[in-house]
């Protein structure tokens, strides 16, 4: 198959990784921990996580969707919080969250139309606790509060995933990566430490679904 011409990305999402697959003769847009991409292209988005969350999110008649990547920080990261009903860590999950969606609803999304699939939480960083189960807690709360549809999930567990997200269809391809627990926890405690400090200021198998 001749490679196409890259297609636009919508504004806003430039900085994100984009390169020609030829196993799955498809752009990929490659999402990194702390970012999310959204589009109305028919390409890929994929990303790995480990401990974090990703959420992936389509217009099923709009033909527009989006994926994220994010983890939650310490709850008790400054002590200014300590007197409000919402944690740090709460109030950084519900933007990662909303961010994404309001891009999605900006762009011709409509709220009523959107379905949802959750992937991540593996319990992969054993010096960390259990902040693989606390990003499952918080994101499924945050589905069923908002009342989204959740139409699949594959969480928990001990390792690290890859997601090929198809906004388009809404098919996810994921993949079990048993011999990158390591080197996924590495990145993992790495983003959440710049989460510490941005907190502070805060104002082999493949499943599908």
């Amino acid at each position: 198959m001749m490679q196409p011409p890259l297609p636009r990305t919508l504004r806003g999402y430039r900085h994100i990784k984009r390169y020609w697959d030829h196993h799955y003769h498809s752009y990929i847009a490659k999402i990194l921990p702390g970012e999310f991409y959204v589009t109305r292209n028919d390409e890929i988005i994929t990303t790995v996580v480990g401990s974090c969350v990703s959420a992936c999110i389509r217009d099923k008649l709009n033909g527009i969707g989006g994926m994220n990547h994010f983890m939650l920080p310490t709850d008790n990261i400054s002590s200014q919080w300590q007197q409000t009903h919402v944690s740090v860590a709460n109030r950084y999950g519900s933007y990662a969250m909303e961010h994404m969606i309001n891009e999605i609803l900006k762009y011709g999304g409509e709220r009523q139309f959107l379905e949802v699939k959750l992937f991540g939480g593996g319990n992969i960083m054993s010096n960390m606790g259990n902040i693989g189960q606390q990003n499952i807690n918080f994101v499924k709360n945050y589905v069923r509060s908002e009342g989204l549809n959740l139409l699949a999930e594959d969480l928990g567990d001990i390792y690290p995933r890859k997601i090929l997200f198809y906004p388009l269809t809404g098919r996810v391809r994921v993949k079990k990566l048993r011999a990158m627990e390591h080197s996924i926890a590495a990145r993992e405690t790495a983003y959440r430490r710049s989460l510490t400090k941005k907190s502070t200021s805060f104002d082999d198998d493949i499943d599908l679904f």
